[in-house]
């Protein structure tokens, strides 16, 4: 118990220390570093805006997933108020980033798809929103996406790259004042409030069992029910024809094959959060890391599965011009494949053992 205790005042104090650098940079996306009171740099350093919502969007999120595992453990009352107010906020803070990542995973695919390069703006951008990609699977590897006339794509790809700054920057935007609101919202305050009592004081339940083993495992074992669902022997495939048979479809719908994965990653992040409540203070170990690239993997599918998503939505624009449309559908195909190939790189790790969970330490 108090494992879980010690775990739950830490992500509380790490909450409350990025809402103070989220108070001291200031809300502006362009805001500096801030200044200390004798007018001399910040302790905080260089650290932004963007730093402060990161940081508080992974305390919530890790304090969120605690509540859901071990939840038996806590007062039932304070917990399930809690656990819906701790996700609201994490998802609300996440989608300013969301959107400028994936506006960048497309202009850069656009680029690399009609042979120009990215300018420099733009490469500088992705090297601050966007994690770089882990080296290929090894073979065999999907099939790359093939190159369609360039000369064709050209033609429409400067458009539909300007159709999808101004589709998404438009949603960062709106994204950015919901987060603005919600960070001055009451309802916000109450959660902060709540986090500060909890930096000092955890609501355990009197009646509580000792052991949190019991509770980890049934993190893992909701994992591995999930895991074992999903289509692994298509995934091990380099060409899945009907996922790009669905993904020609002009039907709007979100694609039937990506709502296991999506929630397999969401799986595995509680059983990771579960782990770190029983390790304590030894540090990650070399479990920890595999369930890490395994974790990357299913983000880069969720990355690019809303990237085709946003492709289509942009496809579907009235009165675009046909080569528009022609190079966001090349698009949307390249996306697809990159959700294939992500896939494949989950499918080699967990077959092969190496990102297979044992249940808990």
């Amino acid at each position: 118990m108090e494992a879980l205790a010690g775990y739950l005042r830490a992500q509380a104090t790490e909450f409350l220390r990025a809402l103070r650098l989220h108070r001291e940079t200031g809300t502006g996306s362009g805001a500096g570093p801030a200044a200390s009171p004798n007018g001399g740099p910040s302790p905080q350093g260089n650290r932004t805006p963007v730093d402060a919502a990161r940081a508080l969007r992974r305390a919530a999120r890790r304090l969120s997933g605690t509540l859901h595992t071990y939840q038996p453990l806590l007062d039932a009352d304070w917990a399930e108020g809690m656990r819906p107010e701790l996700a609201w906020l994490s998802g609300t803070l996440a989608l300013e980033h969301a959107y400028a990542s994936r506006l960048e995973r497309l202009l850069q695919a656009l680029h690399r798809l009609s042979g120009s390069s990215a300018s420099p703006a733009r490469r500088q951008l992705a090297a601050a929103t966007v994690p770089a990609s882990p080296a290929p699977a090894p073979a065999p590897a999907p099939a790359p996406t093939p190159l369609p006339d360039r000369g064709n794509l050209t033609v429409g790809a400067a458009k539909a790259g300007a159709l999808l700054d101004r589709q998404l920057t438009l949603a960062r935007t709106r994204a950015h004042s919901t987060a603005l609101q919600a960070l001055g919202s009451s309802r916000f305050h109450a959660v902060a409030d709540k986090v500060a009592l909890l930096a000092s004081e955890v609501p355990l339940r009197v009646t509580a069992t000792a052991d949190l083993r019991p509770l980890a495992r049934a993190a893992h074992g909701r994992l591995a029910d999930a895991v074992a669902a999903l289509p692994l022997v298509t995934a091990g495939h380099p060409y899945n024809a009907e996922a790009l048979i669905h993904g020609l479809s002009p039907e709007p719908a979100p694609h039937p094959q990506d709502a296991p994965w999506h929630q397999v990653r969401l799986l595995l992040r509680l059983h990771r959060y579960a782990r770190e409540v029983l390790a304590g203070e030894g540090g990650p170990s070399g479990e920890d890391a595999r369930l890490l690239t395994a974790g990357e993997a299913l983000d880069r599918h969720r990355d690019a599965s809303e990237a085709a998503a946003a492709a289509a939505q942009a496809a579907r624009t009235p009165r675009i011009a046909p080569a528009t449309a022609y190079a966001l559908g090349v698009l949307h195909a390249d996306q697809r494949h990159e959700v294939e190939a992500a896939r494949y790189a989950f499918q080699q790790d967990w077959q092969h053992g190496s990102a297979h969970p044992s249940p808990a330490p």
